[in-house]
């Protein structure tokens, strides 16, 4: 089934997430799309309805930029919002709260397109199952599974659409959590029976990382060094032509637009190699965190699965701050593994929608044992959020973060200090690389 489809043309406004969102709340299918898009591709989409959703990053290399005048003559409806068109039909004095904003959106989208509502994750999966059948064919396709909710999610409906087709490959790549690797085993091969492949790379990617401190340039190096190690297990396999990622619409928008700098590049967008062997297969790129999850309980996953914590690509590759030690990633998963435990005993595990901690590249003087020490902080972090688009910090009960800062000061190695990060997204990211 075609979704219908509002877009929202992005002229410079940091509400186009906001937007969209609100629309696909409706039960309607909505994108955001660049201002420059072109007539005949939007021809191609089934498109109910435009918005022209201008704002204060107008203005690229000098130059503010516009849409197509085009795209008027195409017949589509066209709300202008915070643009010139906006003054003439007065629509940007339509909505101040989000409730009025849905509001006049459904006017819009209902009474002035014509929409249907029928996005929802039913149809979601039908149609993707469809177009990965036709993309893939009688091929295989080869998938990282992690285990967490993104992979694990396209995994699940890899299998559907295609099953024993698929391959999943779990690097071990030395950045995992504390256990990680063994409960993916023990959930995908043993009880999901899974066909999984093990790979034990912790050493060629801690030597790749050594001595590299830039974020961005080790996310590239992480993401870089992951392609290399399925290309390789691809070909001790036969018909491998695709690979699978578990790409999700936050990941596109934060690695830039033609209106929005680079929040941080993903390794599943950005630092592919050119000379990549394989197709990609992407079918979750259309999805905010949250309708990920609603996917996955729709495929049938447990819940615990589709509720595990969110973990980044890169792993803790992107927590040990700076150049990466053997030395500070051991501090860092004893102290991630003792924060996730005691917010499991307190019911913060099923209140905060993402908890770790953070270890600098730097050492403080402190005491331990009636002796000067030199030794490393550990940051701990924790936020609520519904799209990873802005997060807030969770209030913690202050016996909690004693019990915690308690525990890692005496049970971990080379630390001697513990702080509380109280910083809400924006102004910084959910992760500190």
């Amino acid at each position: 089934m075609k979704q219908d489809n509002i877009l929202v043309l992005d002229l410079g406004s940091h509400d186009n997430t906001k937007i969209a969102r609100l629309i696909r709340d409706c039960g309607v299918y909505s994108e955001i799309k660049p201002h420059d898009i072109t007539p005949e591709e939007i021809e191609a989409l089934n498109v109910k309805g435009i918005i022209i959703n201008g704002g204060e990053n107008n203005v690229v290399d000098g130059e503010t930029i516009d849409v197509n005048p085009a795209i008027y003559e195409l017949g589509i409806p066209v709300l202008a919002v915070g643009h010139e068109l906006a003054k003439v039909n007065n629509s940007d004095a339509w909505a101040n709260t989000d409730e009025e904003i849905k509001e006049g959106l459904k006017t819009f989208i209902f009474n002035d397109c014509g929409a249907e509502a029928n996005w929802n994750m039913k149809n979601f999966i039908n149609d993707q199952v469809e177009l990965i059948r036709n993309q893939v064919g009688d091929k295989k396709v080869l998938l990282a599974l992690s285990g967490g909710v993104d992979s694990s999610v396209v995994a699940a409906l890899l299998i559907k659409a295609i099953g024993k087709q698929l391959v999943c490959v779990h690097v071990n790549h030395g950045l995992m959590r504390k256990g990680e690797s063994e409960d993916v085993i023990e959930v995908f091969r043993n009880q999901l029976d899974a066909n999984l492949v093990y790979v034990d790379a912790v050493d060629r990617f801690l030597g790749k990382l050594e001595g590299v401190s830039e974020p961005e340039e080790k996310r590239k190096i992480i993401g870089a060094e992951f392609i290399r190690v399925f290309e390789e297990e691809a070909r001790k396999l036969d018909g491998i032509e695709f690979l699978a990622q578990g790409t999700i619409y936050p990941d596109i928008i934060e690695s830039g637009t033609k209106t929005a700098k680079v929040v941080k590049s993903h390794h599943n967008v950005g630092g592919l190699p050119e000379d990549l062997q394989f197709q990609l297969v992407e079918p979750l790129y259309q999805l905010f965190k949250d309708e990920v999850r609603a996917c996955g309980e729709e495929l049938g996953l447990p819940h615990d699965m589709v509720y595990r914590q969110p973990f980044p690509g890169p792993g803790l590759g992107v927590r040990c701050l700076g150049a990466i030690t053997r030395e500070r990633l051991t501090a860092l998963r004893e102290a991630d593994a003792i924060l996730r435990e005691e917010f499991a005993k307190n019911g913060l595990d099923k209140k905060v929608w993402q908890y770790f901690t953070v270890i600098p590249d730097f050492k403080s003087v402190g005491v331990k044992n009636n002796a000067r020490c030199y030794e490393y902080p550990i940051i701990l972090r924790a936020v609520n959020t519904i799209d990873a688009m802005t997060a807030s910090i969770e209030q913690i009960e202050w016996p909690i973060l004693l019990k915690i800062t308690d525990r890692i000061l005496n049970e971990v190695p080379n630390v001697n200090r513990v702080c509380y990060d109280m910083t809400p997204k924006p102004c910084g990211t959910i992760e500190w690389e």
